[in-house]
């Protein structure tokens, strides 16, 4: 049932000097204007990469002085090069001998942002922590995000090709997910009229001055047109006040039901990968990880596919109703049908197998000053390893669970729920805790 709950209100502080601030602002910007663009950069000089950073984002006019080619290329020497313990670990790293003028704007910027995250990368990932043996990922991913000042932006454009940036709202971490949401407010328009989604990590810069609005490096993590979604949105569980739709795996969208426009945005990302997902794509393009192809197994064909393993999940946004591990996973090649492959982790017909959930299957939200809870709705964290022990699916995505009614049986004497999963690639069948799983083949 959903619920009301009463939450203070925050006032934004107005002055009654609002037009002589204005005018102290537009003074002030007229004299930087007014000054020459060889003393502004004069000053710039004076800034660390972080306060540079960090003013280009006031105005146009500091946005294109703080990408000035000389600035940036002595403080890509400086932090690459004057550093003596630094410069001994540095290799195949050369400052060109062309002319600052035959850079476009922004390159030595880039180039010192670049640089400076990779050398960054190989000192995060010694930190993600040893690989658990149930997951197959590592174990300090939420702690290694939060080191790095990780946070993610929405962006959701309307058919009319305006834009709003939201902020998170709130976000969970899980055992092996993540869970981040947007509420909708007056910055959102009609569900009808979204036209776009777009999800960004953003890593926050570090600082002297806390109250500052941090600047960020972003990366592109989804991109979504809304067009080619409709077709395929389910509505996946309701409450008195909300309506929840799945718009493709692992995003949401809580609309509210008296109104039709949206409460919140909900997106739920799977753990793999996703430092460098959230960490090393830029603005408009998303980190693709390179192709490995895997060691070549050459036991009998006739077998099939074996050695499998599966860690799944079923939890929400407040606790966890079930965390379990299947090893030992196989499909013989007559169970491989229309280009899909079966994996049972519990046999159907065997009820002392089953693995009774704890609690009831709720989804809590919040938004705003109301909250509530979504009967017979969870998030189903999924990673299946394969023979190697190396990630080989990997799902995380909300999902509505049925109730069942099935025969008493003396083994098991919990709850029958039926949870179904599919899409392009994957397909899975959770009843109670019977699960089957099937994936599409690779042609």
């Amino acid at each position: 049932m959903a619920c009301l709950k009463a939450v203070p209100l925050r006032l934004r502080a107005v002055t009654t000097s609002k037009k002589a601030a204005e005018t102290s602002s537009n003074s002030t910007q007229n004299v930087f204007e007014r000054m020459p663009t060889e003393i502004l950069v004069k000053i710039l000089s004076h800034l660390d990469a972080s306060a540079l950073f960090s003013i280009s984002h006031t105005t146009k006019l500091f946005h294109q002085l703080a990408s000035n080619n000389d600035l940036w290329k002595k403080l890509y020497i400086a932090e690459l090069y004057n550093d003596k313990k630094k410069q001994n670990k540095l290799v195949n790293v050369q400052v060109s001998t062309k002319k600052i003028g035959d850079y476009a704007a922004g390159y030595w910027k880039e180039l010192y942002l670049k640089t400076v995250a990779q050398r960054d990368m190989k000192i995060w990932k010694s930190l993600l922590g040893p690989i658990s043996i149930h997951t197959g990922l590592p174990s300090q991913t939420e702690q290694v995000l939060r080191n790095l000042r990780v946070t993610w932006e929405l962006t959701v454009t309307d058919k009319a090709g305006r834009e709003s940036t939201l902020e998170l709202s709130w976000s969970q971490f899980s055992e092996t997910s993540l869970t981040l949401c947007w509420c909708g407010g007056d910055c959102l328009p009609n569900y009808e009229q979204i036209s776009s989604l777009q999800l960004h990590g953003v890593r926050r810069f570090a600082l002297s001055r806390p109250s500052l609005k941090k600047p960020g490096r972003r990366s592109l993590m989804a991109n979504l047109d809304m067009r080619s979604l409709t077709k395929s949105t389910q509505v996946i569980g309701q409450d008195q006040l909300v309506q929840l739709k799945l718009l493709q795996p692992g995003i949401i969208i809580g609309l509210w039901r008296d109104q039709g426009s949206v409460a919140f945005i909900m997106f739920t990302l799977h753990f793999y990968k996703l430092v460098e997902r959230s960490t090393q794509g830029s603005s408009d393009c998303s980190h693709v990880e390179p192709v490995i192809q895997p060691p070549f197994d050459d036991i009998d064909s006739e077998y099939g596919l074996h050695g499998y393993q599966l860690h799944i999940v079923l939890h929400n946004t407040v606790c966890k109703f079930m965390s379990e591990s299947f090893s030992q996973l196989f499909c013989r090649r007559a169970h491989i049908s229309d280009g899909f492959i079966m994996l049972t982790a519990i046999s159907r017909t065997n009820a002392s197998q089953h693995i009774q959930l704890s609690g009831s299957i709720t989804m809590p939200w919040r938004c705003e000053a109301l909250e509530g809870a979504v009967e017979n709705c969870c998030i189903m964290s999924l990673t299946l390893l394969d023979e190697f022990r190396q990630p080989f699916i990997c799902i995380s995505s909300p999902v509505s669970a049925e109730l069942e009614k099935v025969d008493v049986s003396y083994d098991y004497d919990g709850e029958h729920y039926l949870i179904q999963y599919k899409d392009s690639d994957i397909q899975s069948d959770f009843t109670a805790s019977i699960l089957s799983i099937l994936w599409k083949t690779v042609k």
